[in-house]
């Protein structure tokens, strides 16, 4: 018994203490330190889309290595070789169970799933049926302006909320945050997804619109920009643009927000994200720590 308690003390310890990973990217360390996942409120995790790069077996792998949990997928990932390569919105309801045995061996969890339809309702219920097959609580979309009344209608049948997610000014409605509160009104199963990253590229400051938008968030898209109005800008990491996170955090708990954080990358580091979203994670606990 006395050995058992010493061990257990040494690796409760060792869990509470940071992690050193092998870097793979292309930061200037040879290592990068992964702290503990101290979350806050929130449930913290990563959109899968930030693994774009590679198959969905693959992008697991790399989450799994980071110690986080929440996990966001896309239904146009690759979902890798055994299923032919095709996209997780093309596979049929076993090829689905496959891949959410693959989730369940590494322990993680989706509660939401980043979902695309075309202009027909058939595709966007097919969507849905993949969204319920996974069991989330919301699917994260752009929905089309003339279906609004339709997908609203959708979500409600399915019991399944509809985060609006925002791009930028161009290739999406959803830019403005007065958009997305027009598309909310009568339709009492649209919420949002805030991606905190491409408001700026359309010169919205994202505190502001995440203001304009209290009570209706129940996702986050964690994601940093180097300047206002460049709708060609890349993403750089979380806390080294122009964002102002640690005040979004401060006005998210006093939101009382409750939902989902998710780290996304757009653009692929060197080497891949993984060393990306491990900066982020500890960059995103040292904020989450500070907020009293």
């Amino acid at each position: 018994m006395k050995n058992f308690v010493s061990v257990f003390l040494f690796m409760n310890a060792w869990l509470l203490a940071c992690v050193n990973i092998k870097s793979s990217g292309s930061n200037n360390d040879s290592t990068a330190i992964l702290s503990a996942d101290t979350s806050g409120p929130w449930k913290f995790g990563v959109a899968l889309y930030t693994f774009h790069d590679v198959d969905f077996l693959t992008a697991l792998n790399r989450i799994d290595s980071t110690g986080l949990v929440y996990i966001e997928p896309t239904t146009f990932h690759n979902a890798g070789f055994e299923f032919k390569d095709s996209t997780i919105g093309q596979l049929s309801m076993p090829g689905i169970d496959k891949l959410k045995s693959m989730i369940s061996a590494k322990n993680l969890k989706v509660e939401s799933l980043y979902i695309v339809g075309d202009s027909t309702i058939a595709s966007w219920k097919h969507q849905f049926d993949i969204a319920k097959a996974f069991g989330v609580q919301y699917v994260t979309t752009e929905p089309p302006l003339n279906m609004w009344n339709s997908l609203d209608s959708l979500a409600g049948a399915y019991r399944i909320k509809i985060a609006i997610h925002d791009h930028w000014k161009g290739p999406s409605h959803y830019w403005n945050p007065d958009t997305t509160l027009l598309a909310m009104k009568g339709h009492p199963n649209f919420y949002v997804c805030a991606d905190l990253g491409h408001w700026p590229k359309s010169g919205i400051n994202p505190l502001e619109a995440v203001k304009k938008l209290s009570g209706h968030i129940i996702g986050i898209h964690l994601k940093d920009i180097a300047a206002y109005n460049n709708t060609a800008l890349k993403d750089v990491r979380v806390g080294t643009g122009i964002v102002n996170f640690p005040a979004i955090f401060a006005e998210l708990k006093k939101q009382k927000f409750n939902g989902h954080i998710y780290i996304e990358r757009d653009s692929i580091e060197a080497g891949g994200n993984l060393q990306s979203v491990i900066a982020e994670k500890n960059y995103y606990n040292a904020q989450v720590s500070k907020l009293k």
